[in-house]
């Protein structure tokens, strides 16, 4: 059986799910194919996967109708930060109070944010959701793309767009060249609750191993931990038993919560820089993980990832509505260039961070330390930061610079 859409989206999770819904009030015919369905029943202990959503994400999530469903289910606003360096003077604040904003983000499970999408994209009209299904063949002709699906079902597409995640099949089944390195790390994630309660602040150690965050969960004694550690330090750290675990973890993070307690499953993924050679060729689009990823110190990778989707839909909703073809390679050039540009900013952001604070050095320790009291006295300077980490910098999409009014 042939159906005929104007875009197919592969992958429902949080980016391609976030293209879908943003082309609700258009006549374009989506398809969005996943392989699996997520549960619908949170569980009492939060999911490990968390995201950090900024401010733009917040409006983009508001824009598309998804954030009260967010809210309805869990999340935890946080309003301060604090960053420093272990055995330094090193160290910088931020409070949501300064910048006179209500909280400095939000931390939700992936499947909160996967789910209050879905609950969206289920309501329009213009979306058929095939799910379960996977894709099995990609061909790309000349006015179009044909895709067969492993329940049988055939399409055709103006335009297909890879929202697959960092091991991106239908990046895989164009041969797009990645620029890529491994960052040597690995990241630990898990649930923990401490002996003092973590007042709704995100904390971040930098330690001589890499990074540790914490970050608050809803409950005042839970947060969700990302420890980013040489790989095969994570594997030991993951095969520990709990008591161990625990007293490695509550050292590292200067004891600064008290006794930390891991609570459920602990995991590590291994951590790698991707970048796409072409986010767009003819009659496919990449968006989010698919066309990059980037190091978890800033917690920046899907807020990348949702202004990805926000800025293809743009420009596709652009093209459309002045008539011309929303696939070829030539009319999503200025969604690459966009999106690249922007990328790679991030890529090189994070990189520089890891490299500052990688080693012990006496030299470089004192940089650091020097560095960062500079950054939190000088005018100005702490609120251009946080502006960036709240995704209110930079070239945004419409989606992410208007609040609607009824935003929570």
């Amino acid at each position: 059986m042939m159906q005929s859409v104007d875009i197919a989206i592969v992958g429902g999770g949080m980016v391609g799910l976030a293209l879908a819904a943003a082309f609700k009030e258009t006549d374009l015919r989506i398809a969005v194919i996943e392989g699996k369905i997520p549960h619908e029943g949170l569980n009492e202990l939060p999911d490990v996967r968390v995201s950090a959503l900024s401010r733009s994400s917040e409006i983009i999530l508001s824009n598309l109708g998804a954030w009260r469903g967010i809210m309805s289910r869990r999340a935890a606003p946080y309003h301060a930060m604090e960053v420093w360096e272990q055995d330094s003077f090193a160290r910088i604040e931020f409070s949501a109070n300064h910048l006179t904003q209500p909280n400095l983000g939000h931390i939700v499970e992936n499947r909160v944010i996967q789910l209050a999408l879905l609950d969206q994209v289920k309501q329009q009209s213009n979306v058929s959701l095939f799910m379960p299904a996977t894709c099995q063949n990609l061909a790309v002709g000349e006015s179009e793309a044909w895709l067969t699906l492993s329940n049988g079902q055939a399409l055709t597409a103006k335009l297909v767009v890879g929202a697959d995640g960092a091991n991106s099949w239908v990046r895989k089944q164009l041969d797009i060249p990645l620029t890529h390195w491994d960052y040597g790390h690995s990241a630990v994630v898990a649930n923990v609750r401490t002996a003092e309660p973590h007042q709704s602040v995100a904390r971040q150690i930098f330690t001589p191993q890499g990074p540790l965050a914490f970050l608050p969960m809803g409950h005042p004694l839970m947060s969700s931990i990302v420890w980013s550690t040489e790989t095969s330090r994570a594997e030991r750290l993951v095969a520990m038993d709990d008591a161990s675990f625990n007293k490695a973890l509550t050292t590292e993070f200067d004891v600064k919560l008290g006794l930390c307690e891991v609570v459920g499953e602990r995991y590590a993924f291994p951590l790698k820089m991707r970048y796409a050679r072409d986010f767009a060729v003819e009659r496919v689009a990449l968006v989010g993980d698919a066309a990059h990823t980037i190091h978890p110190l800033a917690g920046q990778g899907v807020n990348l990832g949702l202004l990805d989707a926000a800025s293809l839909a743009q420009e596709v909703m652009t093209l459309w509505e002045q008539g011309q073809d929303i696939g070829t390679k030539r009319n999503l050039r200025g969604y690459e260039r966009w999106r690249k540009a922007e990328a790679a900013k991030m890529i090189a952001a994070m990189q520089g961070f890891k490299d500052l604070f990688a080693g012990d050095n006496p030299a470089k320790k004192l940089i650091r330390g020097i560095g960062m009291r500079l950054a939190g006295q000088l005018p100005g300077a702490k609120d251009e930061i946080m502006k960036h980490a709240l995704g209110l910098k930079g070239d945004l999409p419409q989606l992410a610079k208007v609040a609607p009014k009824s935003m929570v």
